[in-house]
């Protein structure tokens, strides 16, 4: 099982460094990070982030709206990776 981690800020203004330094402490293998709002439900590097598991592996992020902003929405990402 590899894990694969995701981050994510809304603006320039933003660090991911406390996310990244969090994911890797959590064991994360590699970590996808993009400055971008969670409006867009187009976000390239979540996409890449998705397409890096392969079964069995794990995706984690460091707070659940970071990788969705509704439960619609993060159920339409779950489905994305099955």
């Amino acid at each position: 099982m590899t894990i694969i981690g995701y981050a994510r800020v809304s603006t320039d203004g933003q660090s991911l460094q406390s996310q990244t330094e969090a994911l890797h402490q959590a064991g994360a293998a590699r970590v996808f990070s993009e400055k971008q709002s969670g409006v867009y439900t187009d976000r390239p590097l979540l996409a890449m982030a998705i397409a890096a598991l392969a079964e069995g592996d794990c995706l984690v992020v460091c707070k659940l709206d970071i990788l969705a902003r509704s439960t619609r929405d993060a159920i339409g990402k779950a489905g994305a990776m099955f």
